[in-house]
């Protein structure tokens, strides 16, 4: 029985990709690493079962509203990134531009160390999120990459902002960290 009020999704699981459901937490485990995601509303559900396709991710609310039927698009979103993360990973890819003083990045911990930026005598930091992003500093290129698309974007915007010029003309002072390639 179908009811007129009820809107589905489906996300269908690759190949690869082990999937479980732990209360409202979506586990992907794949090639590339794990992922954990919440998916907590009030009125929508989540659930791992067989489709036309074989298995997949069924998400679904009854009698949704504008912004239910927006979440919905978004949970589906955020279910594909998780497969495609898990699988090939996400990768980005930034350019250290300078034109007097050479900048010099390395990787301590979960921070990246900028230093001699504009001359400065203090190293600027910036936050390396999540455990299995990765970050790789091979002469000018800095590549961020890992399974989770959100923390390898929020690594390479800190990363970016780190290098924020404050006081100066930009149209002049053109020194920085950039995102120069996103492969995700």
């Amino acid at each position: 029985m179908v009811l007129a009020h009820r809107m589905v999704r489906h996300a269908p699981i690759p190949k690869g990709v082990s999937i479980r459901l732990e209360g409202s937490t979506l586990v992907a485990k794949g090639p590339k690493g794990e992922i954990r995601r919440v998916f907590s509303h009030p009125r929508m559900q989540i659930s791992i079962g067989e489709g036309d396709k074989g298995k997949e991710v069924t998400l679904m609310v009854d009698r949704p509203g504008r912004r239910e039927k927006a979440l919905l698009g978004t949970w589906r979103a955020h279910v594909n990134n998780m497969f495609r993360g898990v699988n090939q990973g996400f990768e980005y890819q930034l350019k250290v531009c300078y034109s007097h003083f050479p900048i010099k990045t390395a990787v301590k911990g979960t921070e990246v160390i900028i230093e001699n930026f504009l001359g400065e005598r203090f190293a600027r930091r910036a936050a390396i999120k999540g455990a299995a992003t990765k970050v790789a500093v091979k002469g000018e290129i800095v590549t961020v990459s890992g399974p989770d698309i959100e923390a390898v974007g929020q690594t390479a915007a800190n990363i970016e902002k780190a290098t924020n010029v404050r006081g100066f003309d930009i149209r002049v002072f053109q020194d920085g960290i950039y995102i120069t390639h996103k492969d995700g």
